[in-house]
């Protein structure tokens, strides 16, 4: 798995218990997969369809460092599946994993248009 972003848990995305608000944590996953994906499909009109299971392992406390990572599962003609996964920097324990997000690539008409892609490129090979 390719970590790609680090968070820093602050007072305002913790729940009443003291911990991470879930909710705030999927909003980061999913601001990373559209990134992800968007970088990968080249196209800036990219949307989540689908995520399966969210299994919840660990928390994690404010001052603690999240970091996610992602995988590409496969390419579909206009989706890309990854697979996710937060942890813990601090603790070094894993937060959660996704293990199947699919992320649609849109065209102008807001329907799913071909990419074209069939397997991970490095914007360095781009050049």
């Amino acid at each position: 798995m390719r970590f790609h972003t680090r968070k820093w848990v602050k007072p305002q995305d913790l729940n009443p218990n003291g911990t991470l608000f879930g909710g705030h944590l999927l909003a980061w996953i999913d601001e990373e997969l559209a990134l992800y994906s968007i970088v990968q499909l080249e196209n800036s009109r990219v949307v989540t369809k689908y995520m399966s299971e969210i299994n919840f392992k660990s928390s994690a406390r404010q001052g603690d460092i999240v970091e996610i990572g992602i995988d590409v599962v496969k390419f579909g003609n206009t989706s890309l599946v990854l697979k996710c996964a937060a942890r813990n920097m601090m603790t070094r324990e894993i937060i959660i994993t996704i293990d199947h997000t699919t992320m649609v690539s849109l065209g102008e008409d807001g329907k799913p248009k071909p990419h074209g892609k069939t397997r991970i490129e490095f914007v360095k090979d781009r050049l």
